[in-house]
């Protein structure tokens, strides 16, 4: 599999917000390269996570999840089930991103339990196996709360946090601008961002449906770009079919 960071240009991303088999099939159809199952405001269960993620995997989507919640239980979960990468929502700050991502890597380097299971080829672990896992399963931590924008370069620098991921609706929001607007101050978040992470060594990514953000975010280098989702796409799907019956 490609690593997340191995694109000369980076990789197209769409979340998953429902239970869809054919929204990954059709966005993988139509090129994008990478899904985010979206539990911390989709509608998925682990249920569907366990079927569909591997299904994803199977058809060449790399296939990452965002937690619901950043706790051992969800990520383990996600990790266990066989994410190529976790995405951890509401970073409080440098303290709280240093407990949380520790449960996405075994020791040394975190605190990650032992399961039985998919990762693991339904067999027993060696020594190999946690050095794998450790180096190919992803940990992003979300800058979305004004503390964790302040201490990105410290998060970024963490042992067991592989990239920065930008949440930047709620950015603008905790940050007192309102509503997500790619203004200038959003693009500044941005660019803060990227350069703690490009510092430390790490990838980063951002959703980036948007052209202004989209633009000045590609010339920083980004591991990958969040393009939109399956319900807006449906919605825009509907849409263009009604418009062929507008009046002219």
């Amino acid at each position: 599999m490609t690593a997340l960071s191995d694109h000369l240009k980076p990789a197209t991303g769409f979340w998953l917000e429902s239970d869809n088999q054919k929204a990954c099939e059709i966005a993988r159809l139509a090129s994008f390269e990478l899904v985010v199952f979206d539990m911390e405001h989709g509608i998925l269960d682990l249920r569907a996570l366990d079927r569909l993620l591997p299904f994803c995997q199977s058809i060449g989507l790399q296939a990452l999840v965002r937690v619901a919640e950043a706790t051992r239980p969800n990520i383990q979960h996600a990790l266990d089930i066989g994410a190529d990468a976790i995405i951890l929502p509401q970073i409080l700050g440098h303290q709280h991103a240093r407990e949380v991502t520790e449960y996405a890597k075994f020791a040394p380097l975190g605190t990650r339990g032992v399961g039985y299971g998919r990762t693991q080829r339904y067999n027993a672990a060696d020594d190999r196996f946690f050095v794998r896992e450790n180096h190919q399963r992803l940990c992003y931590a979300m800058i979305e709360t004004a503390q964790a924008l302040a201490d990105a370069a410290a998060i970024a620098a963490l042992p067991c946090v592989d990239g920065l991921f930008m949440g930047p609706a709620d950015l603008s929001v905790t940050r007192g601008r309102g509503a997500f607007a790619e203004a200038p101050a959003d693009i500044a978040d941005m660019q803060h961002i990227a350069a703690a992470a490009t510092s430390a060594g790490k990838r980063w990514a951002l959703p980036a449906a948007g052209d202004v953000m989209r633009e000045a975010a590609l010339g920083l280098g980004p591991s990958f770009v969040m393009l939109g989702d399956d319900v807006s796409a449906l919605s825009t799907g509907f849409q263009a079919q009604r418009a062929k019956l507008a009046s002219p």
